[in-house]
C-alpha cells in the first residue's frame, strides 16, 4: 500500500500555495495605512458623547485615521483606551475587510440623575456614577436625599423596575429618600405624592400602584388625593 500518491503530493502542493498566498497577503496588508476611521453607536440614538470624540480617542491623537499602519495598531488597546471613559459602557474596535478602522461603542444608559448638595450626576443601569454630557440630557428621575454605599445597590434596583417599566418611566419624575430610609415619590400629571415606604417588595408595590392609578384614572377620582400610600402590600391607602 502506498502512503503517498499523486493525489496526497497534489494536497499537499495546493495547501502550501494557499498558506502562503495568505501570509503574503497578510504581511503586504500589514504595512498598508489606514483608509479612514468610523464609529459607529448601538442602542440608544441620544447622544452623551460625539463621533468626534471616541474618533478622537480611537485615533490616538494622530491628525488622521490615514496616518496610522495596520502593523502598528494595538486593537486591544484601543478598546480600552475607550471604556476607560465615563460615560461609555463597551466598545468593540476592529479593521475591516477594505482597511477602515472601526468603533463599535455602547453608552452608559443612565436611569436618574442625582441631585446632591455639592454636585449632579447620573445614575447609571449599573448603578455607577455617570457624569453629566454637555451634548445630551436624559429624562430620568431626580433623586434626591440620602444615597451612600449601604442603600445604592437596593435604591438602584428600584430604579431599574421603573426604567425597565413603560408606564413607570413616563409616570415616575422624582424620587425622595429620607435618612431613615423613606422613599417618596413624585409623578408628572397629577399632584399626589406616593409613599413608597422602604425598598422592600418593590416589585408588588408597582404593581398595586400601576393598578390603582389605571382604576382611578377611569373612575376620575385620581384628582381627589393628596397622599398614595404603598407601604402595605396588600392594599393601596389613598389620603384626600
Amino acid at each position: 500500500m502506498k502512503i503517498f500518491n499523486w493525489a496526497n503530493i497534489r494536497l499537499v502542493l495546493i495547501f502550501s500555495v494557499v498558506v502562503f498566498l495568505f501570509s503574503f497577503t497578510a504581511k503586504r496588508n500589514e504595512h498598508r495605512y489606514l483608509k479612514n476611521s468610523v464609529v459607529i453607536f448601538s442602542g440608544d440614538e441620544n447622544l452623551f458623547v460625539t463621533h468626534e470624540m471616541v474618533n478622537k480617542l480611537l485615533i490616538e491623537n494622530k491628525t488622521a485615521a490615514r496616518s496610522m499602519r495596520k502593523d502598528k495598531l494595538d486593537l486591544n488597546k484601543l478598546e480600552k483606551t475607550i471604556n476607560k471613559h465615563d460615560l461609555i459602557d463597551n466598545s468593540e474596535v476592529f479593521v475591516s475587510i477594505d482597511g477602515v478602522l472601526k468603533a463599535v461603542v455602547k453608552q452608559k444608559t443612565p436611569i436618574a440623575r442625582i441631585l446632591g448638595e455639592n454636585d449632579s450626576f447620573y445614575l447609571d443601569y449599573k448603578g455607577s456614577k455617570m457624569p453629566l454630557s454637555d451634548n445630551f440630557t436624559a429624562r430620568v428621575p431626580l433623586v434626591t436625599g440620602e444615597i451612600d454605599e449601604q442603600n445604592r445597590k437596593e435604591i438602584s434596583e428600584m430604579l431599574r423596575i421603573i426604567h425597565n417599566d413603560g408606564f413607570l418611566k413616563k409616570n415616575i419624575i422624582g424620587v425622595k429618600i429620607s435618612p431613615t430610609g423613606n422613599i417618596k415619590m413624585m409623578n408628572r400629571n397629577f399632584n399626589y405624592e406616593i409613599d413608597f415606604g422602604k425598598t422592600i417588595n418593590m416589585e408588588r408595590k408597582f404593581e398595586n400602584y400601576k393598578a390603582f392609578f389605571h382604576k382611578a384614572v377611569s373612575d376620575s377620582s385620581i384628582n381627589n388625593y393628596k397622599i398614595i400610600n404603598l407601604k402595605f402590600t396588600q392594599q393601596v391607602v389613598c389620603t384626600k
